[in-house]
C-alpha cells in the first residue's frame, strides 16, 4: 500500500454562510468552460432582404416623350381634406408609487444613503405627488430634520411609535421643499466668477416653525411608549455593522 495521504480538495464554488456562494452562476460558466459547446460549426447565415420598388417602368410612345416614364407604386391621394386630422396624444397619468408592507406611520427606519446615513428616523407619511417618504429625526435626537427620501434607500425595523396624534401641516409637500433659485449674475459682468452667483441656503422661519410643531408631537409618542428609556437612546445612535454581524441574517 502507498504511504501517500489522501488530500481534500475543495470544490471550484463553495459557500461563505449559507446560502451565498463564492463564484456567481456567470463567473463559474466561464470557469467550466461551458462557453465552448455553444459554439457552432457554421457560420450564421444572414437573410437578405430585398429593397422594395418605388417606381413602375412603362413604355410610352412617343418620339419626343423619352420612351418611358417612371410611376410611383403607392400614389398620394389627389384630393387632400380641408379639415385638418389631429393625432391623438396618450395621456398618461402619475401613478401613485406603491408602499411597502413593512412601512407603515410610526414605523423607525434606517437611512443607507446620504449625509444622515445610519440615522434611525420615524416615518410620517408618503406624499402623493413624488411617492418619497416624509421622515424626521426628531431632530433634537440625531440632527436629523424633515427630509424626503425614497423607501429604496431604507430599512424598515420593527420598532414603531403611535403617531395619530401627531398632526403633519398640509402644506407640507413636495412643493414645500423646493428651493427657490435666485437670479444668476450677469454674464458680462464677470460671469459665473461674480459677486453674488453662489447664494448660501438659509432655512425659512416657517421650516423652523413646522419642524418645532411636529417634533414636539413625536418626543411626546416618544415619552408615552413603554420602552422610551432605550428608544431615546437607539433613536440618538447610528446603525453600524461589527465583527461577526451578516445583514442577511438579521432581523430589523
Amino acid at each position: 500500500m502507498s504511504s501517500r495521504k489522501p488530500t481534500l480538495k475543495l470544490p471550484r464554488n463553495y459557500e461563505i454562510a449559507p446560502g451565498v456562494l463564492r463564484f456567481s452562476k456567470a463567473r463559474m460558466f466561464h470557469k467550466r468552460g461551458l462557453w465552448e459547446k455553444l459554439k457552432k460549426p457554421y457560420q450564421k447565415q444572414e437573410k437578405k432582404v430585398e429593397a422594395k420598388e418605388k417606381f413602375i417602368v412603362k413604355k410610352i410612345g412617343g418620339d419626343k416623350n423619352g420612351g418611358e416614364r417612371k410611376i410611383l407604386v403607392q400614389k398620394p391621394p389627389k384630393l387632400l381634406s380641408q379639415v385638418p386630422q389631429l393625432l391623438k396624444r396618450n395621456k398618461r397619468k402619475t401613478k401613485k408609487v406603491p408602499l411597502r408592507k413593512s412601512i407603515t406611520p410610526g414605523t423607525v427606519l434606517i437611512i443607507l444613503v446620504g449625509r444622515h446615513r445610519g440615522k434611525r428616523v420615524v416615518f410620517l407619511k408618503q406624499l402623493e405627488k413624488s411617492g418619497l417618504l416624509l421622515v424626521t429625526g426628531p431632530l433634537k435626537l440625531n440632527a436629523c430634520p424633515l427630509r424626503r427620501i425614497s423607501q429604496s434607500f431604507v430599512i424598515a425595523t420593527s420598532t414603531k411609535i403611535d403617531i395619530g396624534k401627531v398632526e403633519v401641516p398640509v402644506h407640507v409637500d413636495d412643493a414645500y421643499f423646493k428651493r427657490k433659485t435666485g437670479k444668476v449674475a450677469d454674464k458680462s459682468k464677470g460671469g459665473i466668477f461674480a459677486d453674488g452667483a453662489k447664494q448660501k441656503y438659509e432655512v425659512t422661519e416657517q421650516r423652523k416653525t413646522d419642524q418645532k410643531a411636529v417634533d414636539a408631537g413625536v418626543l411626546d409618542a416618544i415619552r408615552a411608549h413603554p420602552e422610551k428609556k432605550y428608544l431615546f437612546g437607539y433613536l440618538g445612535s447610528r446603525f453600524h455593522l461589527a465583527k461577526g454581524m451578516y445583514p442577511h441574517k438579521m432581523n430589523f
